[in-house]
């Protein structure tokens, strides 16, 4: 009996499940076992859709509004539910900077005097 992958996601909802069998179509191969899931097969299935579009889309929320007829805001809660399930592996996007970025960076908040800057630059 085949199942389609929308099936399943509509069965097993936002819950954890493991695969516990995969058969290889093709040969009859089967393996059992306890199988991980890679993090998007444990989203819904139309959430699947929704970040297959995006990465389509280069990230566009422009072009999401359009493609599912939704406003800005409702893209962005979205993006947020699905960043949260999907538990992202925190990356620093800030590029380390040269000592002059900083000193520049504290002038430009004005936690430093355009003097102090100047004397932190010299050095």
């Amino acid at each position: 009996m085949t199942h389609e992958w929308h099936d399943l996601t509509s069965l097993t909802g936002d819950r954890d499940f493991v695969v516990t069998s995969v058969r290889l179509g093709d040969s009859g191969v089967a393996i059992d076992g306890e199988f991980e899931l890679p993090p998007l097969a444990g989203l819904r299935y139309e959430d699947q859709v929704f970040v297959g579009e995006f990465v389509r889309c280069h990230g566009s929320i422009k072009h999401m509004e359009k493609a599912f007829g939704v406003s800005y805001p409702t893209i962005k809660n979205r993006l947020n539910r699905i960043a949260t399930r999907l538990q992202l592996v925190q990356i620093d996007t800030e590029p380390e900077g040269t000592p002059a970025d900083e000193v520049l960076d504290l002038l430009e908040r004005g936690e430093i005097s355009a003097e102090e800057a100047a004397r932190r630059l010299r050095e």
